[in-house]
């Protein structure tokens, strides 16, 4: 093969590659089941509503459900999908087994409700009412109200081995967790945005207990983490860590999704500390503090953030399908 005909050949499957990747999210539109079922959005508000009414703690567990499912697989639902013998799934790795039961029910009761009206049987996907009961939560906890993009398909395949260093740790700097946001498309800004999602929930002490204690004194070995805040953790996680203790993840208004996680991290109340090198580094610092006094431009970015990982991994064609049970292939 001469050259010219190799590098017509290489910008062939170049422009090949680069139109299957972006047919995946191009197929992604706010009125994709308009015809299908076309009230859908209603029947799996009204179902979140209900899931919501009944415990507080749907938001978080909803939210976080999402964002370890996109960040795996794509954005498939392969993560609700229960273990079989001789496979384990995403469900069952250690990363997620935190994962709290009322994500998973949520996203459950939404299938049913959208199934028990006849022409939207079988015809809406469990992934995308992961999307929009993550819409749902947020709105229902505060938070700013976006239009979901639709149209994604389950994943056809869930293995726990899957989830091996694909998700954020408690203990990454802000190299690490820009790495891990670039590899899905995300930007700084995305990460920095998406991150305030830890203005809602719990973590559990064993998440965080080496930033307030060295096991060897009373003070906190992280010099990020402010002393008061410090101690009120300590008074609230015993030094014998006992890793069933929740504790809220944002010390202000934990019900509440708003912009006091930035607020949060400027007085050094990060939980975690990929939180507080959100602020402790100079290159992230600047956007922290124009979010923790500017919550109407921390929204327009969150909703920009929310979005793009919306498209992370979008199965479809053959790709994937529409599952009949979320929990179970088909």
């Amino acid at each position: 093969m001469s050259l010219s005909n190799f590098l017509l050949t290489l910008l062939s499957l170049s422009l090949g590659v680069i139109m299957l990747c972006g047919s995946a999210s191009s197929q992604l539109s706010t009125s994709f089941y308009s015809n299908v079922c076309p009230d859908v959005e209603n029947i799996v508000r009204r179902a979140v509503t209900l899931k919501f009414q009944q415990t507080f703690v749907t938001v978080p567990a909803t939210i976080r459900l999402y964002f370890h499912d996109c960040f795996v697989s794509g954005c498939d639902a392969s993560v609700i999908v229960e273990s079989t013998p001789g496979n384990t799934t995403e469900k069952d790795h250690p990363d997620n087994l935190s994962l709290a039961g009322d994500g998973f029910d949520t996203v459950i009761k939404a299938k049913q409700a959208v199934d028990a009206v006849a022409r939207c049987k079988n015809r809406v996907s469990c992934a995308d009412i992961l999307a929009l009961a993550t819409r749902d939560v947020i709105v229902l906890a505060g938070g700013p109200a976006y239009a979901v993009e639709l149209g994604r398909l389950d994943g056809l395949s869930s293995t726990a081995a899957r989830v091996n260093g694909n998700l954020p740790q408690p203990g990454f700097n802000l190299d690490q967790l820009n790495r891990m946001f670039t590899s899905k498309g995300l930007s700084q800004a995305d990460m920095i945005a998406l991150s305030a999602c830890h203005t809602l929930g719990f973590s559990h002490c064993d998440k965080f207990s080496n930033r307030i204690y060295n096991f060897t004194t009373q003070s906190p070995i992280d010099p990020t983490l402010n002393r008061t805040y410090a101690t009120q953790l300590q008074g609230m996680c015993p030094r014998n860590v006992d890793p069933r203790i929740a504790i809220d993840m944002d010390p202000t208004t934990p019900r509440r999704f708003d912009n006091a996680y930035f607020q949060n991290l400027v007085q050094g109340k990060g939980l975690f500390t990929s939180d507080q090198v959100l602020f402790t580094d100079s290159r992230s610092r600047n956007t922290v503090n124009t979010w923790a006094s500017n919550s109407g431009a921390f929204n327009a970015t969150f909703i920009q953030a929310i979005t793009k990982l919306g498209r992370v991994g979008v199965k479809t064609g053959r790709d994937g399908n529409i599952r009949f049970d979320c929990g179970r292939f088909n």
